[in-house]
């Protein structure tokens, strides 16, 4: 059995229409992630900076974390945000 999965980091707008793109689109992604078996949280909340966006995920465990990315891939979420930067890292967390 695998431990959890935690990513965090950072999407970085580069221009304000991307940012307008997130604003859009994140109500529903948050939503459908947070409904998402094994997802034990997900926050993504905007920085003081304004172009920079803070993401914070848990999952209970690799095969959660890998069908979120699959589900999250063919969204509209994905296909609104492509250009976006993301700077992300992912660990395998500790089972408390």
């Amino acid at each position: 059995m695998s431990g959890k999965v935690r990513l965090t980091g950072t999407l970085i707008c580069g221009t304000d229409a991307e940012c307008d793109a997130v604003r859009q689109y994140l109500p529903e992604h948050i939503r459908l992630t947070r409904q998402e078996p094994g997802c034990l949280s997900f926050e993504v909340a905007q920085s003081s900076d304004p172009l920079v966006w803070t993401v914070k995920e848990l999952f209970l465990d690799r095969a959660a974390f890998d069908a979120h990315q699959v589900r999250t891939k063919g969204s509209e979420w994905a296909s609104q945000t492509a250009t976006i930067r993301r700077d992300y890292t992912i660990i395998a967390a500790d089972r408390s």
